[in-house]
């Protein structure tokens, strides 16, 4: 049995680990010049999410690898640059390191009249190659591909400034005395709008919708914690909403307070921004709320609410599109354009393909990871079956159905995972 992972981030890292702890050939192909996903800083010419000022927004306790645990001497909520030194130890730990090609770019994966798996790969060099594999596991994100507002605001041609995605960020810095627009409410637009404030001349966060904006802790606890407690996933979704409400009523009072939109859902029915610092950066003054973008003039920006300021720079915090170019059309998304996985794994009708780590959780990613995983591994030994094509589908089906309810249907909402109950589902599997 050989198979390929595709990524050597987080994900692609504990499924290698996975599979190489069973004995299974395994070969990781990364485009990038090192190991750690997102975490790593790039290089001259790359575009990667990691900001200098990026932290994790997950306790380092649930964020570290089990079997690995995080140094103690790292902080709660370790950097970037911490994350990705982590991630290339545990790869020097697990002996993943020979496992790894480097700067090799996957082009194209063709599944084989025999079930068998062909991936095309670009090296460094520039050299083309055709491997066969028995599976394939892609672990490759879904922060690849920028989502810019398309078409721009009227106008934008004439504006004279800098119009740029947050991919393309780096350091406050960079905008030293300038007057910057940054677009979003987001965990990057928060995060940058935070940094930029300590450079910029003005620094203003344009906002459309309300989301809700929780702190990295409640009542003294991290919320992945929580979201991980016992006594937490016990309760139903509207107890937990009237928890979570409750707490941040007492820890930030109402966002319209703060010159930001209420949020127009309840808790849990869309994305969270996770925060410490934007409502006080906004408090002292550093960081100024705006409306969204209505139109751009020469070295200005017209709001929506028919407000304009003279600005240097636009920052679009403005999320990413999932991007899997080398593999087959309509996977894994479906017609609908929702992402159509059994378990959020399992392609039903491409036997030999998983995904592992696109799920979007409230809380850490790891351990929802390091379960699937192991899952994974025991399909590939043998261990493990998968029901029928037909039970696969009724699976997707009622779990879309489900999101759509509770979040609509967006490309963004059928990745979405609650951590407590989707870990029991994935530790029933193991147990299966």
């Amino acid at each position: 049995m050989r198979v390929c992972v595709i990524g050597a981030g987080l994900s692609g890292l504990a499924t290698a680990h996975a599979l190489n702890a069973r004995g299974i050939d395994v070969v990781c192909l990364e485009k990038a010049p090192d190991v750690g996903g997102m975490w790593r800083q790039p290089g001259a010419g790359e575009r990667s999410p990691a900001y200098l000022a990026l932290h994790l927004n997950s306790a380092k306790q649930l964020t570290g690898f089990a079997d690995f645990p995080m140094p103690s001497e790292l902080p709660l909520y370790p950097s970037h640059s911490d994350v990705a030194t982590y991630l290339k130890s545990f790869a020097e730990w697990a002996g993943l390191l020979s496992r790894v090609e480097l700067r090799t770019e996957v082009r194209s994966v063709r599944q084989e009249a025999d079930g068998t798996w062909t991936v095309l790969s670009r090296d460094a060099r520039g050299v083309v190659s055709a491997r066969r594999f028995d599976r394939v596991v892609v672990a490759s994100g879904h922060n690849t591909e920028p989502a810019m507002p398309h078409p721009l605001p009227p106008g934008a041609d004439t504006f004279g400034g800098t119009i740029i995605h947050s991919m393309d960020y780096r350091t406050g810095e960079d905008f030293t005395g300038r007057r910057v627009v940054v677009v979003g409410l987001g965990a990057s637009a928060v995060d940058i709008a935070a940094d930029l404030s300590r450079h910029a001349a003005r620094t203003l966060l344009s906002v459309r919708r309300g989301l809700h904006i929780i702190p990295k802790q409640l009542y003294g606890i991290s919320v992945d914690l929580i979201a991980e407690a016992p006594w937490f996933t016990a309760m139903s979704l509207a107890e937990q909403r009237q928890f979570v409400e409750q707490a941040l009523h007492v820890a930030r009072g109402r966002l319209s307070d703060y010159g930001l939109p209420e949020p127009d859902h309840p808790v849990f029915s869309s994305a969270v921004t996770i925060s410490d610092e934007i409502l006080s950066r906004i408090r002292h003054g550093a960081v100024i709320p705006r409306p969204a973008i209505a139109s751009f003039e020469p070295g200005r920006v017209v709001f929506t609410d028919g407000t304009s300021e003279e600005a240097d720079a636009v920052v679009h915090c403005t999320g990413y599109r999932m991007a899997f170019p080398f593999l087959p059309p309509g996977c894994p998304a479906g017609p609908r354009g929702t992402v159509e996985l059994y378990r959020r794994i399992v392609s039903p009708d491409r036997p030999g393909l998983y995904f592992v780590g696109l799920i979007r959780p409230v809380g850490s990613i790891t351990r929802l990871v390091e379960a699937q995983a192991q899952w994974v591994a025991r399909l590939v030994a043998g261990d493990a079956a998968l029901p029928s094509e037909e039970e696969m589908r009724g699976e997707i089906t009622a779990y879309l159905t489900a999101v759509e309810q509770r979040y609509g249907r967006t490309e963004g909402a059928s990745i979405q995972v609650d951590v407590g109950t989707y870990l029991r589902e994935l530790r029933e599997l193991q147990d299966a």
